[in-house]
């Protein structure tokens, strides 16, 4: 890899410049004494949250609405949901109350003030009106160029572009066209109307950009009132203008944007569009996240080629699947929050995520024990009725029920363990149980909240696995009684009695990509970075006491990490939960 690439693990950069952005508006006072059409007074700071509704909002967007969101409540203001949907090839109402939804589960409601959804096709007509006045002012022509004729004369970074043929078309002529274009007169690609700016800036997008096409597309909330549609960078600054937006946040790509935002704001200017102050836009950098890829195009290749099961499948970085792995809106936020604002581009390491995850959900979730690769322990001088109560906390003791709430579970003669926690021939540092080597006695572990037991020996099938651990306990060593500190162990390990286990599925998560720059490394085909292990499905057994993991649905698997019950799969008879993330930075290709 030949491209240096920064990575931050952690933002300690407190300062933020869209705040000081804002506060110096504010010490101007450059967006007072504001009123909307009813006469009500604005407040001096509202931004928007722009997404087209062509796909699900993935953790990229999280940074978008976390930036204006946050930044309207901190000033007193407000921020505008809009859509841009302005090319109905691709939008429908799905993706719309997707977004929505999700949206409103991160928190972030318009409607705590008063109703504030908007959408680019509220202003169809305006942006229709405003297009023809830009024809007969002399600033916009109708172009009869194809496409490709278009692309060549538009010139290249370092080649000027040239003036249309149709440059001089008179104004009387083009909205005569622009018109019949309206009527749908003409098919697809046969006209375009253009903005006349210098066919020779530098910045490409200012080559007469086009700001109108032709489409003969139903729109899912126009149906087929209009054949033309206007582009976004059209549609966009006279929408923010519309809307009295003051602070308009866009992501680093638009910052070539910038200048045709202006100009076409200025061109407006003491005309009864608009008025002003008009709305200023400003850039940050967007979210470059390891192991993680959120380009639609991209992530539906993903679904096409069947690597992934959705949409909302766990390991995609849409916000619906990641809500489906377990991620809470206020570990999105805590993300959010410690990444900070920047102008400069770099790679967040993706474990700053799965940090926040575990810092939200380590004080509020239920503690639970389950085993996910089980073997028999068979505890030989326990009664075959005996069975023993134990109790622990279901939350962590930096809960403030930690004392409150207690759980209990049975101990008895058959237990579930992890197979990894027996090793016929134990190797060095090795801990937990394995059998008697020479004159030695076999190890001793404690069963976590119970007895400390002893490894007596095992069986195997023939297939030479082994199907069953044997072991004896000590009667006095039980936790939380009075003899139990006279055994010292350095083992400790979960189990669960088999007569009292729940039988569950798992599905066990890794990251999706074995490379953490998949867009860098592989761009052509990045495909071939997916980590084949990104899933795995084992059959399992959870404790008893499941009624502590609803109605939330989440609770840490003791060792394991953090889990949620997945709402969509799981039936009254088979309970699936899903790995959020493990309980340390540690994963395996």
């Amino acid at each position: 890899m030949n491209k240096k690439i920064k990575t931050s693990s952690v933002s300690l950069i407190n300062k933020n410049f869209l705040k000081n952005i804002i506060e110096k508006d504010i010490t101007k006072k450059t967006f007072n004494n504001r009123y909307d059409k009813y006469g009500n007074k604005l407040p001096k700071v509202i931004t928007r949250f722009s997404p087209e509704p062509n796909g699900y909002l993935h953790i990229g967007h999280a940074k978008s609405i976390f930036i204006n969101f946050e930044l309207a409540y901190n000033y007193n203001g407000l921020c505008n949901l809009r859509f841009d949907d302005t090319n109905p090839l691709k939008e429908n109402q799905e993706y719309v109350n997707s977004i929505i939804k999700t949206i409103k589960w991160l928190d972030f409601n318009w409607d705590k003030v008063k109703k504030r959804i908007y959408y680019a096709s509220d202003y169809f007509d305006i942006l229709y009106q405003i297009a023809e006045y830009l024809i007969i002012s002399g600033n916009a022509y109708v172009d009869s160029q194809s496409t490709e004729e278009i692309c060549i004369n538009r010139g290249s970074l370092y080649d000027p572009g040239r003036n249309s043929p149709f440059y001089n078309r008179l104004p009387s002529e083009s909205l005569n066209l622009f018109r019949r274009m309206r009527s749908g007169e003409f098919k697809d690609g046969t006209h375009v109307l253009r903005v006349k700016i210098n066919m020779k800036s530098k910045n490409i997008n200012m080559r007469d950009p086009i700001i109108y096409r032709i489409r003969h597309v139903n729109h899912y909330r126009t149906n087929n009132t209009w054949c033309i549609y206007p582009m976004y960078d059209y549609a966009h600054p006279i929408s923010d203008a519309i809307e009295n937006i003051t602070h308009s946040i866009c992501t680093l790509e638009f910052q070539d944007h910038r200048p045709f935002y202006e100009w076409i704001l200025n061109k407006l200017d003491k005309t009864n569009f608009i008025t002003r102050p008009f709305p200023k836009q400003y850039e940050f950098s967007r979210l470059n996240l390891t192991y993680t890829i959120t380009s639609k195009r991209k992530l539906l290749k993903l679904l096409e080629k069947k690597i992934v099961d959705g949409w909302d499948d766990p390991r995609m970085p849409t916000l619906i699947g990641m809500r489906r792995r377990g991620y809470t809106p206020e570990s999105i936020k805590l993300f959010c929050k410690r990444i900070g604002v920047s102008k400069s581009d770099s790679w967040i390491n993706i474990e700053i995520l799965e940090q926040a995850l575990r810092d939200d959900l380590d004080i509020k979730t239920p503690r639970i024990m389950a085993v996910l690769n089980p073997i028999k322990l068979i505890i030989s001088n326990f009664l075959d009725n005996q069975e023993i109560e134990c109790v622990a906390s279901v939350f962590s003791y930096k809960h403030t029920q930690y004392k409150k709430k207690l759980r209990y579970f049975p101990i008895s003669k058959i237990l579930w363990i992890e197979r990894d926690d027996f090793m016929e021939i134990p190797t060095k540092e090795y801990f937990r149980l394995y059998p008697p080597i020479g004159n030695n006695s076999g190890n001793r572990v404690r069963l976590r909240y119970g007895y400390v037991i002893e490894c007596t020996g095992f069986k195997k099938n023939k297939n030479n696995e082994v199907i069953e651990v044997y072991c004896k306990y000590f009667p006095d060593s039980k936790s939380g009684t009075k003899f139990s500190s006279n055994y010292k162990v350095k083992g400790n390990i979960h189990w669960i009695s088999k007569d009292h286990a729940l039988s569950i599925e798992v599905r066990l998560y890794n990251r999706l990509f074995i490379n953490p720059y998949p867009n860098i490394v592989n761009d052509k085909d990045f495909k071939l970075l997916i980590n084949p292990n990104s899933k795995k499905v084992v059959s399992a057994y959870l404790e008893p006491n499941i009624k502590f993991i609803f109605p939330k649905n989440y609770a840490q698997f003791e060792r394991h990490g953090y889990f949620i019950l997945d709402d969509i799969d799981s039936t009254d008879n088979k309970l699936i939960f899903n790995q959020s993330v493990s309980l340390k930075n540690y994963w395996k290709k």
